[in-house]
């Protein structure tokens, strides 16, 4: 018995992508490179991880990723790649705001495409990653969970070092 139709997750998804969108145009050119934390990389996070530009890029490059619910065939669009799942790696570059905003744009198409087409067959399809198994509906929710967290996280820096106050965006 499903609890939730296709339109409800997808009100709240494009919630969170717009809130992360806000996060993204608002913030000055003085904090796009500047860090939130003290990151510690390890294996699974690249140095810098925690700067704002690149927790922006972690953040859309995941939600496209697990919107295709495989790593196996994934490709994220130009001008970006894969080096969000090499360990050790680091970026070539800064992404601009350009970029990410244009990649933001195609993830919220891709996700209002992916979570409009949603059979229940298609929800229970398993999906593996190195860290675990969950069926494709579980793995939308924990990718709503992931977006959330990061924009929350950038918009409270946004709020602290540039007194940015932010809208709260109740549905897409």
């Amino acid at each position: 018995m499903a609890i939730i139709d296709n339109e409800m997750l997808w009100r709240q998804f494009g919630a969170a992508i717009d809130m992360l969108s806000e996060a993204l145009s608002d913030c000055p050119d003085e904090l796009w490179e500047k860090r939130l934390w003290e990151d510690q990389p390890d294996q699974w996070v690249a140095a810098g991880f925690s700067a704002f530009w690149y927790l922006s890029y972690h953040t859309l490059f995941w939600l496209d990723l697990y919107l295709t619910g495989a790593e196996e065939g994934f490709t994220p669009p130009a001008p970006f790649d894969l080096v969000e799942m090499e360990p050790g790696e680091a970026l070539p570059r800064t992404y601009t705001r350009e970029e990410l905003l244009r990649y933001l744009e195609y993830c919220r198409r891709k996700c209002r495409e992916t979570i409009g087409a949603l059979s229940n067959e298609q929800a229970y399809r398993l999906c593996r990653f190195a860290w675990g198994e969950l069926p494709f509906g579980e793995l939308l929710l924990y990718n709503l969970r992931h977006v959330q967290e990061h924009g929350a996280q950038l918009r409270m820096f946004l709020g602290q070092k540039a007194g940015k106050s932010t809208s709260w965006v109740s549905q897409a």
